[in-house]
């Protein structure tokens, strides 16, 4: 299950993450997203957990809970929405 991770603090890293989800089973991806320009990161992430029923014990156990003082938001993340293609202009 890919879950979503934000309100994170800046200055939380993936290790972090790795480490509070993997109290709850096997993580085998963490991604904390970043601006592309700057590479500072954005607030939240993505963690991948291959069992559901562990990955749904960690949502409900991580959302809103506090992480570098900071209370997290925590759900299943949705599938990225299919962009329109935009026409050419002439």
């Amino acid at each position: 299950m890919n879950i979503y991770v934000g309100n994170l603090s800046y200055a939380v890293t993936e290790s972090d993450l790795r480490s509070i989800f993997s109290e709850f089973g096997e993580v085998t991806s963490v991604n904390i997203i970043k601006d592309k320009f700057s590479g500072q990161p954005k607030g939240f992430g993505f963690v991948e957990m291959p069992n559901n029923s562990e990955a749904d014990k960690a949502v409900k156990a991580l959302n809103g809970s506090k992480l570098k003082n900071q209370s997290i938001k925590v759900n299943q993340a949705k599938p990225p929405a299919k962009r329109q293609q935009r026409r050419p202009r002439y």
